[in-house]
């Protein structure tokens, strides 16, 4: 009996702790665009380069307090990325358990993870970056409460809301999404939706500005074997609804919002073959505005396996805009300069 309750209370203090992380480096060449610097060595072009830290400890009943602390670097002067914060990437605590997690802090919008994880064969990543056309630009929130399930027979949910924390109005900025999927086998399908508050309030004379967002993303994959399939239907309402870059890269006389009623298409492939893995993908973005500011993206790309952590990449994608329409082609770290970009770099995981 005396093993047994030592045996119990070494479970329920059982503690690990992580240490992890991704360089990434290479050099970008921008295209389309007037008025800037062709070339640049940059950092996290196809994966954010970051350190992470997480823990994991047993509370017994099956149940166990865990964390993470992820901190975005730009390996290619040493700095912190996401303006500066510590941990801009990831900050959270909580509890998971036989029920599922829920934990808080600043947490990952599950529209995006659904975006980069399950519909575009460049993962969020290099000049192919769905992102560049696609879903809302917040990748993750403040003050946020999460909870997931646990997987059950391939069927996996979560959901999120965040608190506005606006000095004068708690809805003025607060976010809420969930998402339901289903992984099993060969086939990886995800729903998701999000909705974030964001009005700017006028000072002055100036105008209110609303560029509130609601987004819904239906994405799958297929593993064929010889090539992974992969395919995504957006639907976006909101004047923040679709990327939009206030820099104004093209320099319009007129600054231009985004699209605030939009559907996307996403169709892409991703074809293993001996170390190499080639990705090509499609993207059209239909503006059902007024202003029909459509644009289309072709992207190709290729990654090659160096070692079990280590990795070569390339890649090319070029957009074209209509009627004044403002996209960018960018990577997994920036939002990109003009309507064409190539990449090439090296990534590493630990």
């Amino acid at each position: 009996m005396l093993l047994l309750v030592l045996a119990g209370g070494a479970a329920r203090g059982q503690s690990a702790l992580d240490l992890y992380g991704v360089l990434d480096a290479g050099v970008v060449r921008h295209g389309g665009c007037a008025n800037c610097a062709t070339g640049a060595l940059s950092a996290g072009i196809a994966s954010p380069s970051l350190l992470g830290i997480r823990g994991r400890e047993a509370l017994g009943e099956r149940v166990a307090a865990v964390f993470t602390l992820e901190a975005g670097l730009l390996n290619d002067t040493g700095e912190p990325d996401q303006n500066g914060r510590l941990f801009g990437r990831l900050a959270y605590i909580g509890l998971d358990g036989r029920l599922g997690a829920l934990t808080l802090g600043r947490q990952d919008n599950p529209q995006y993870l659904s975006l980069t994880d399950v519909a575009d064969p460049f993962k969020g990543g290099m000049a192919g970056n769905a992102g560049n056309l696609m879903g809302y630009t917040v990748k993750r929130y403040d003050n946020t409460i999460k909870y997931a399930t646990p997987p059950l027979r391939g069927i996996h949910a979560s959901a999120i809301y965040s608190f506005g924390e606006s000095p004068y109005s708690s809805a003025a900025n607060r976010a809420w999404g969930a998402m339901l999927g289903y992984a099993k086998g060969p086939l990886n399908v995800s729903v998701a939706h999000q909705r974030k508050d964001n009005i700017i309030a006028g000072n002055g004379g100036a105008a209110t500005l609303d560029t509130s967002a609601r987004n819904t993303l239906v994405a799958a994959n297929v593993n064929l074997g010889h090539a992974t399939v992969f395919a995504a239907y957006g639907v976006n309402k909101g004047q923040g609804s679709s990327p939009w870059d206030p820099a104004n890269p093209y320099g319009a006389l007129a600054l231009a919002l985004g699209s605030g009623d939009s559907r996307d298409v996403l169709l892409g492939v991703a074809l293993p073959f001996g170390r190499a893995t080639y990705l090509a993908s499609y993207i059209r973005k239909d503006d059902r505005e007024a202003a029909n500011r459509d644009a289309r993206q072709i992207a190709v790309g290729l990654t090659y396996t160096l070692s079990r952590r280590t990795d070569f990449y390339a890649a090319y994608a070029k957009i074209r805009n209509s009627n004044g329409a403002g996209y960018t082609v960018g990577n997994a770290s920036d939002a990109g300069r003009g309507s064409a970009a190539f990449n090439i770099g090296l990534r590493h995981s630990f």
